[in-house]
């Protein structure tokens, strides 16, 4: 059994977002695939990137999530201390977000989450993502989503309806539309769970 020490060095350390009701892990979102080529189009979701700007422009912030970029990045050719030290950080969750900052960087990087999911099955896990292209590649080639794994596909440009995709979805809006209650219950959670809801089709929110 490895320790927490151990996992922290394989992995990473754990981010703690206020809003969020347990612990997430993200990269820095310059290493973003889609993302990146998003940053440069007014009007989509990246263009003013939230994980680009105030507490993510810190040093120290931005150190842990370049580290934990680069553990991602290692596990591509060994995948088996990046999955037992994500399983031991996480295991006591309940909920956990994946890429709170960043996105998936490879098939790879899927196939390792849902590793780590299928090892933690009384966690509730989230992942969103703009890698579509990834996520349809992975089940091509037989992978398999657990079912306490919801990846969520995010509409690139504000405003835009969701993706068409069997999968659930996320969309920005500005119209006042937004389903995420967290703007009117000082910007946290609360009791809502519907990002982590396979039976929530889409969830919508304000852009930041």
């Amino acid at each position: 059994m490895i320790t927490i020490k151990q996992a922290q060095e394989s992995c990473g350390t754990l981010a703690n977002p206020s809003k969020m009701p347990g612990r997430a892990i993200g990269t820095t979102a310059t290493h973003c695939i889609t993302g990146s080529k998003l940053r440069e189009i007014p009007g989509s979701v990246c263009f003013d990137c939230y994980a680009l700007k105030n507490l993510y422009t810190q040093p120290i912030v931005i150190n842990a999530l370049e580290n934990r970029w680069e553990k991602v990045m290692a596990s591509e050719n060994d995948r088996w201390p990046w999955v037992n030290g994500m399983v031991k950080l996480i295991w006591n969750q309940e909920w956990f977000r994946w890429d709170d900052s960043g996105d998936l960087q490879g098939e790879f990087h899927l196939a390792n989450i849902c590793e780590v999911a299928k090892r933690t099955p009384q966690v509730n896990h989230w992942l969103p993502t703009r890698e579509y292209r990834m996520v349809k590649d992975y089940i091509a080639d037989g992978g398999m989503i657990p079912a306490n794994l919801v990846i969520r596909e995010s509409a690139h440009m504000v405003d835009d309806p969701p993706p068409v995709t069997d999968r659930p979805t996320s969309t920005v809006v500005t119209d006042g539309s937004h389903t995420c209650p967290a703007r009117s219950q000082d910007n946290e959670c609360g009791p809502c769970r519907a990002c982590w809801d396979p039976n929530v089709k889409n969830v919508s929110y304000p852009k930041h």
